[in-house]
């Protein structure tokens, strides 16, 4: 409970002496949203590891949108900004799935549900969901299960 609050917390105060302003906009941004789903309503005041790398995840989503709007638009410095901040925030995630563990996670979760084709997609992308949560993203593991069902 609380790791991830406390290290990004220590790791503030690291990037303000080290001055690096990129670090220290995205860690205050990671604090900020930890610190809003602790004290969100129905909350138990503590952060659960499990629930930062959610958090985690949609801000790396962010990021990566957000810079792919400014490229498009040609605001290549503020696209440089927003990844920059995205590498800073991905170094928090639990370390990623190759993809020969993807494929045997979920070769191994399409026999456990005994799915037959296409159309036992969202029974597999159920139980894969919840078990490869924050080990690698969503949408890897929907294009994952849909090439081995369409197998």
């Amino acid at each position: 409970m609380d790791e991830l609050f406390d290290k990004v917390s220590g790791d503030i105060k690291t990037a303000m002496l080290a001055r690096d302003k990129v670090a220290l906009e995205a860690l205050r941004g990671m604090k900020k949203e930890f610190l809003e789903a602790k004290t969100a309503k129905g909350s138990d005041g503590h952060l659960a590891d499990e629930v930062a790398v959610k958090i985690i995840q949609k801000m790396i989503k962010q990021r990566k949108e957000s810079a792919q709007i400014y490229t498009e638009q040609n605001r290549p410095e503020l696209a440089e900004n927003e990844l920059a901040e995205a590498t800073v925030i991905e170094k928090y995630l639990p370390v990623q799935m190759t993809d020969a563990e993807l494929e045997t996670a979920i070769a191994a979760i399409i026999a456990q549900v005994g799915a037959a084709g296409p159309q036992d997609m969202g029974k597999v992308m159920g139980v894969a969901s919840k078990q490869l949560a924050g080990k690698i993203e969503g949408r890897l593991i929907s294009e994952k299960v849909k090439a081995l069902l369409a197998k």
